[in-house]
């Protein structure tokens, strides 16, 4: 019986100093602001980025619910940071960044975020009869910016007899306008339309 008890005494030992599993639960809801509803049918990644590293380690995924939430259950590691990204066809990327130090076990970690549908407008700007002086300089006023695809935001200047186009993208139903004006005459003003989810409207400016 002695021996028993002491072989008991070390199992118990044993397993009462093992370590703890902690887990963090990141969680939360991605919307769909082009449409106001939530984001479904799509799967969400988590990356993290071991300490002393610069590489990232996918850890899991999940299926977006019927309602845009999604959630991940991870190891409490030696981690810098982990990466909630998203990326639904003809829907802009998302992409976020999540400190390990903002982080805690105490309660769930929720981080909601939100994206657009793509669209594209075809700026149609036509001089067919124009000479070579002719000048024409338009700027953005209001449109999708920040993006790989996305047009400029600076001045853009067009010269001589032209018919052309040029495809912008933008947030689905949201506006897209530019300011214009022709070098040496009254011809100015503010174009502007209501881009469509998925979809090429067109702003056509003769002068």
């Amino acid at each position: 019986m002695k021996y028993i008890f002491i072989l008991s005494l070390v199992i118990f030992t044993f397993t009462s100093c093992k370590k703890k599993e902690v887990n963090f639960v990141i969680k939360g809801t991605i919307t769909d602001n082009s449409f106001n509803v939530p984001l479904t049918d799509v799967t969400a990644y988590l990356y993290k980025i071991p300490a002393g590293t610069s590489q990232e380690e996918l850890v899991t995924t999940t299926t977006l619910s019927s309602t845009g939430e999604y959630s991940f259950s991870v190891v409490r590691d030696k981690t810098t940071s982990f990466i909630v990204r998203i990326d639904k066809t003809n829907y802009f990327p998302i992409e976020g960044t999540i400190n390990f130090s903002d982080l805690t076990t105490d309660h769930d970690n929720v981080y909601n975020y939100s994206t657009t549908a793509k669209s594209w407008v075809n700026l149609h700007f036509n001089n067919s009869n124009g000479v070579p002086t002719d000048e024409l300089t338009f700027t953005k006023q209001s449109g999708k910016v920040g993006c790989a695809e996305c047009c400029t935001a600076g001045e853009v200047i067009l010269s001589g007899a032209i018919d052309t186009n040029i495809y912008c993208i933008n947030d689905g139903n949201s506006i897209y306008s530019y300011l214009y004006f022709v070098t040496g005459t009254s011809n100015s003003g503010i174009r502007q339309v209501t881009t469509v989810p998925f979809d090429t409207v067109e702003i056509y400016l003769q002068y």
